[in-house]
């Protein structure tokens, strides 16, 4: 017995991994979907040519389904093109939801922060909407708790709308709490982050298992590139990035050299960025108390759904 989400996706089971732009890699995403969750690519501000080679090396991993997200405020409609030709599985994020940019051939998504939101990404045309929660990592659509949005968005959208919740999802009691609430499958970010398969930089990993669900905060400090935008962040990223120098460390740039990071740039730092780590863009929900160690994708997923049979409908395979 699968849920919407799980059904409509092709998934076997309701988990999604969130779409982190310079984070997620295809051997992150082949990894959640290998495990039986939804692995989803990142297009950030990336190119068709680049998306399809990512599309082509995670494939080369994983037969099971796969997805992609896009930043609205970043859209490259060629990209989007591409992607729809080549993936069932579409997300859009941060911009109200267009009808232009929705192809009904394939399942669509949109991330909100409101009811008003969601009704306008049905209205659309998505076939599943994401309902973020403040306490997400990462940038922020939301003006409530996922508590409060989740419900709220399950009635407004209907019975055929998929509702995936997002938002401080780090343990298996998360995911039985947010099921409880209405939602047909969870979103998770921060966990993510912290495996063996993902870009982030080790110092970033390390600071996470550092800290607790109450080291977080809402901001706009990292604004260079993507201004007022709130973001969920450590707080001690914030703290080491306000009395530093203009420059925090070396990037690679698109050319394979490397390039400076500005302070308070916005993307966070992978495995190849060096320079103060402390000081960049930390991105983080408030379930990164659950994060103990950097552990392969597919030990999160089995974590996550631990105990879980009775709501979500998900019977473990002994062949696993």
């Amino acid at each position: 017995m699968g849920s919407r989400f799980t059904e409509m996706v092709g998934c076997t089971l309701p988990i999604q991994c969130a779409a982190m732009s310079g984070i997620v890699t295809p051997e992150l995403v082949a990894a959640v979907s290998n495990a039986g969750g939804l692995g989803m690519l990142a297009a950030g501000r990336r190119g068709a040519d680049v998306l399809l080679a990512q599309i082509e090396a995670t494939r080369a991993l994983t037969d099971r389904p796969i997805g992609i997200g896009f930043i609205v405020e970043f859209l490259d409609r060629d990209a989007l093109a591409a992607a729809y030709e080549e993936l069932p599985v579409i997300e859009l994020f941060w911009g109200w939801p267009d009808a232009g940019l929705v192809d009904r051939r394939r399942v669509v998504g949109w991330q909100v922060g409101t009811v008003d939101e969601a009704r306008a990404a049905v209205d659309a045309g998505c076939r599943y909407v994401v309902a973020q929660g403040i306490e997400a990592g990462g940038h922020v659509r939301a003006e409530v708790e996922l508590a409060v949005l989740v419900p709220a968005v399950r009635e407004a959208v209907g019975d055929d709308i998929a509702v995936v919740a997002a938002g401080a999802i780090g343990t298996a009691d998360d995911v039985r709490l947010a099921i409880g609430l209405g939602a047909d499958a969870v979103r998770v970010g921060s966990r993510f982050v912290a495996t063996t398969e993902s870009a982030a930089h080790d110092r970033y990993v390390e600071l996470l298992i550092e800290s607790g669900d109450d080291d977080t905060e809402l901001s706009e400090a990292f604004w260079v590139n993507w201004p007022d935008a709130p973001h969920r962040v450590l707080t001690s990223a914030v703290e080491a990035s306000g009395d530093g120098p203009d420059v925090v460390g070396q990037m690679p740039g698109p050319d394979g050299t490397m390039r400076s990071v500005p302070r308070f740039f916005v993307s966070p730092p992978t495995r190849e960025y060096t320079g103060n780590i402390d000081a960049m863009a930390l991105y983080a929900g408030m379930g990164i108390g659950a994060i103990a160690a950097r552990v392969p994708a597919a030990q999160v997923v089995a974590e996550l759904m631990t105990g879980t049979e009775r709501v979500t409908g998900w019977v473990p395979d002994p062949n696993r």
